[in-house]
């Protein structure tokens, strides 16, 4: 009894996840949209419950970086701990513990942002990554101007919904400015979300998307 509740609170919270995922998107203006077309392994099992930065100061976040290892290349994204602290431990937590290490990026918007972060795209979708995207994360809007190169994170219409969806931004978003957390900055790797946002969709999902085959934590090499 006790397994079969279980496995129904597991589908229960796939479903709420796959239903947030459209709330979870900033929406461009039509002013930003440019139309462009083209076509563009295994890792361990992450440990949700890892929470490497939660006792990190803002000095100790800053100068992290975040690569991500994608199909496409590597993307090095430089943290901004001073503009959104809480922001920036819960994605160094997802990062150092595996939990972005297969997921994909779920959303492209032509000349806009790519969006990743939806865990239950990961091959390794389970309760504990089921309970890692339930966790929401306090609003930090900040003075930050959302040019492309900047991620920030996604969040539903309510105050205090973001949870694991981030955006890298390949064009410039100024209507989002003041309103969701930026809270890092690509320092290498642009081409590759370029490429990746390039690539064929269809409402804004990608025919084949782009995985991330694993995220590091290490310090930022200018």
């Amino acid at each position: 009894m006790r397994v079969g509740l279980k496995h129904f609170l597991t589908i229960a919270i796939l479903v709420l996840a796959a239903s947030s995922i459209a709330a979870q998107s900033p929406t461009p203006s039509s002013d930003n949209l440019k139309k462009t077309n083209a076509r563009p392994s295994a890792s361990p099992s992450p440990s949700a419950n890892v929470e490497a930065f939660n006792t990190a100061t803002v000095p100790q976040m800053s100068g992290q970086c975040v690569t991500l290892d994608t199909e496409q290349g590597a993307i090095v994204i430089e943290m901004l701990p001073e503009k959104a602290p809480q922001t920036v431990r819960n994605f160094l937590n997802l990062a150092a513990s595996g939990a972005l290490d297969t997921t994909t990026f779920s959303r492209v918007v032509k000349g806009f942002v790519i969006q990743g972060g939806n865990l239950s795209t990961s091959e390794h979708w389970g309760d504990e990554l089921a309970t890692r995207m339930q966790k929401t994360l306090a609003d930090e809007p900040n003075d930050m101007k959302h040019v492309r190169g900047i991620v920030s994170m996604a969040r539903g219409d309510e105050p205090n919904t973001a949870t694991t969806h981030f955006f890298i931004l390949v064009g410039d978003g100024p209507h989002l400015d003041g309103k969701f957390a930026a809270f890092g900055r690509v320092l290498r790797g642009m081409e590759v979300a370029d490429a990746i946002n390039r690539a064929e969709s269809a409402d804004e999902k990608p025919v084949v998307p782009v995985r991330i085959k694993h995220a590091s934590v290490s310090p930022c090499e200018k």
